[in-house]
């Protein structure tokens, strides 16, 4: 990965965007992995992918964005500009706009119940836009909106080295539930990250989600994870009941969370040291959601 600092933004910016080289530039809190945010001024963001797998993901958002943010009743990232390759940054970059907010992992005031509601809402205008001409699930979604079963050998995996760890036979019951169906209807929009570091809140109500660089068009149980790694009780109720979708997709979700969850434990993923996805583990094979 390249090491992106405040110093190479301002280059690249002055070099490529004179007219806002004036402006400030200030790493965000909280990065991910796959991309660097900084801020840029009050009112733009620059996003620069962090390696070159990552760079499809950006060029996409900036294709995409700007078709969906006409059919969703949440703000999404809006592209200002593309910045170009140069000596000190070998990928293209993205300007934006600016989405104010914390997001919902770092907020203290959030109504959760609410919340549930909202990010339903927004999924089910997700799922409305206009897909035809959408990308495909595949490799550049890590394969979500694509069936869960493209990550049956990694399940498979993960069991054999937990299996003094976890009950699997109640993994297995879970996972075959979510092999049992596929998605009946035609691709649909989803977001492939509906995650609390992806959701930004105001006065503690969902007011934008950003990070579509794993969206696509294909079956959208991908993104109902959220069941299992936030919501508890009635706002599992409460989620299930705006994002609406049959029983099956919420099946097939519920062996999302799963697969996430054992793959993490297992160290066949990102580190857990808190050990987080042990409690989804938990969540997961307590409460199915659907009857």
């Amino acid at each position: 990965m390249i090491d992106i600092t405040e110093e190479l933004v301002c280059t690249l910016v002055s070099d490529q965007f004179p007219e806002w080289s004036d402006l400030p530039v200030e790493p965000v809190a909280r990065q991910g992995w796959d991309n660097r945010t900084f801020r840029l001024g009050e009112q733009l963001a620059v996003r620069l992918p962090s390696a070159e797998g990552y760079v499809a993901a950006v060029e996409k958002e900036d294709r995409w964005l700007p078709v969906l943010a006409g059919h969703l009743p949440l703000p999404v990232p809006e592209p200002v500009a593309v910045g170009r390759p140069a000596a000190a940054y070998p990928f293209p970059w993205s300007v934006r706009r600016w989405l104010p907010g914390e997001t919902v992992e770092a907020a203290t005031d959030i109504d959760r119940t609410r919340l549930a509601r909202d990010l339903g809402g927004f999924l089910t205008a997700l799922r409305q836009a206009p897909a035809r001409q959408g990308p495909a699930a595949g490799v550049h979604s890590y394969f979500r909106g694509c069936h869960p079963s493209a990550y049956g050998d990694q399940v498979e995996s993960a069991l054999e080295k937990l299996k003094e760890v976890v009950d699997v036979a109640a993994c297995e019951a879970v996972w075959a539930s979510a092999l049992t169906s596929a998605w009946p209807l035609p691709p649909t929009w989803f977001h492939g990250d509906i995650a609390v570091g992806n959701l930004l809140a105001t006065d503690g109500a969902l007011s934008a989600v950003i990070d579509f660089g794993t969206s696509g068009v294909g079956d959208p149980a991908c993104d109902l994870v959220m069941a299992w790694t936030y919501f508890e009780g009635d706002e599992r109720k409460a989620f299930r009941e705006a994002a609406g979708l049959p029983d099956d997709t919420w099946r097939r979700a519920r062996g999302w969370a799963l697969w996430k969850a054992l793959v993490t434990m297992a160290g066949l993923s990102s580190p857990d040291p808190e050990g987080f996805q042990s409690q989804v583990l938990i969540r997961v094979l307590e409460d199915p959601v659907v009857d």
